[in-house]
């Protein structure tokens, strides 16, 4: 046989041990996923091995164009298509195409101006090599000003009931037979309401109503393509600590002179370090993150209430626990070029004072306090360890762990709508009970 008839025939056998496919075209999909939010929209593509991608911005009209080397376009990829919510914020459609026989020309059609960042990812726990799109909106929306808009959307509608209500019961009296008009014939009056959109401005007036607000951060730990930890049952904890936290929003929303700030209120990721900061951009005077996690072995169970320590952890378990919530950045995918900032940020994430870690465990034995009404502790003092998520240096923070969703028992708790309830009254309760004892700063809030 010749030297040329024997490379002939290895590299048939080649093929056929690893297909001509992986030969020709280098990669194969293994999904494709889409996180829309109000923030910013993630676009994944998972494949068995590292893409290259170029990209560029097109107008009129607005579209990003991103080309994709090495890839033959498959069935995998045009279910890309299909998976784009006509609610996306951002994007309007995506097309694909087999640009030139090795790359694949992505064309996602927009809905408004964007400031895209495209990055890869190298594998990490159960995923394999990720090309990664996400869809920021050109100008950041300011938190504060949205939180004071969505109260005053709330007392404005909660005031037209009232006129509405009061418009149905004067309706009434007036079709009453004469002379007997009943008890209520002579409503007190009723001051009216603003309308729902009137412009707002901040006069000296709504600047102080903003300054007196007590806000609330609440943190739903994980989110998008971190699931965090995933019960035996396959609940996951990033979607239980959503509703757990939605639920303690509207709570916290109803008392008086109150309002919570979600850091994600939808399943999106949502770096460590932007959770810290979104409560720092709106002053908050708490900070509260909400886990459900998982220990080594299924036994674990109870409740516990985490505060930032300077001195290294508490237990061998709160360390444990606070490098597993630590990777949550590594999971969810962070495009370490266009950190802002990031080496500032680090600087000032090390800032945490000695007053605030006070605080926090003022605030941890609160909670913790009424936590153990509902359900078993795990621990019956407040744990410290270095959880990235505490340390805003000017805002008392504690990490609440829920349950072990691991334990079989707990994750069927977790499920359950009126443990939720009981455990969302508890956290209320344990806050307030703060705030009776240590009365929130006086803040100068700017929009």
């Amino acid at each position: 046989m010749t030297p040329r008839r024997r490379a002939l025939r290895s590299m048939g056998a080649l093929c056929l041990a690893f297909g001509v496919r992986g030969v020709a075209w280098g990669a194969s999909i293994v999904a494709v996923r889409v996180w829309p939010a109000a923030d910013y929209t993630r676009v994944t593509i998972e494949s068995d091995a590292a893409l290259s991608a170029r990209h560029f911005l097109a107008g009129d009209p607005q579209r990003l164009v991103i080309d994709i080397e090495g890839l033959e376009l498959s069935p995998a990829l045009r279910e890309l298509v299909g998976k784009v919510r006509s609610d996306d914020p951002y994007i309007a459609g995506v097309r694909v195409g087999q640009n030139t026989p090795r790359v694949v020309r992505m064309v996602i059609d927009l809905k408004q101006a964007t400031a895209p960042q495209v990055f890869t990812l190298a594998p990490v726990a159960a995923y394999q090599h990720r090309l990664v799109f996400d869809l920021y909106p050109v100008q950041e929306r300011d938190p504060l000003l949205a939180l004071i808009r969505e109260k005053e959307d709330a007392e404005a509608r909660a005031a037209q009931s009232v006129r509405d209500a009061l418009g149905e019961f004067i309706g009434r009296v007036d079709r009453a037979p004469p002379g007997n008009p009943g008890p209520f014939a002579a409503p007190p009056a009723v001051a009216a309401a603003p309308p729902l959109h009137e412009p707002r401005g901040t006069s000296p007036g709504a600047q102080q109503k903003i300054d007196r607000l007590v806000v609330v951060a609440i943190d739903p730990g994980h989110g998008g393509e971190d699931p965090g930890a995933t019960g035996p049952s396959g609940l996951h904890e990033k979607d239980v600590v959503l509703q757990i936290a939605l639920q303690l929003r509207e709570r916290i929303n109803a008392q008086p002179n109150m309002r919570a700030m979600l850091t994600r209120d939808a399943d999106f990721f949502v770096p460590l370090g932007e959770r810290v900061r979104k409560a720092r951009r709106v002053q908050a005077d708490l900070f509260v993150s909400i886990h459900a996690d998982a220990f080594i072995t299924p036994e674990a169970r109870g409740a516990s209430v985490f505060a930032l320590s300077e001195h290294g952890a508490s237990s061998s378990q709160a360390r444990w626990m606070a490098d597993r919530e630590n990777a949550a950045d590594m999971v969810g995918g962070v495009n370490a070029k266009a950190s802002k900032d990031a080496t500032v940020m680090r600087t000032l994430l090390d800032m945490s004072t000695t007053a605030q870690i006070r605080d926090s465990l003022k605030l941890g034995g609160e909670v913790l306090g009424q936590i153990g009404k509902v359900g078993k502790l795990h621990k019956g003092s407040v744990e410290q360890a270095s959880f990235a998520v505490l340390k805003a240096p000017d805002v008392p923070s504690i990490l609440v762990e829920s349950a072990f969703i691991s334990n079989p028992s707990e994750e069927a708790k977790l499920r359950d709508p009126d443990y939720q309830q009981r455990l969302v009254s508890a956290l209320v309760a344990g806050i307030q009970r703060y705030f009776a004892r240590n009365p929130p700063l006086a803040r100068s809030r700017t929009l």
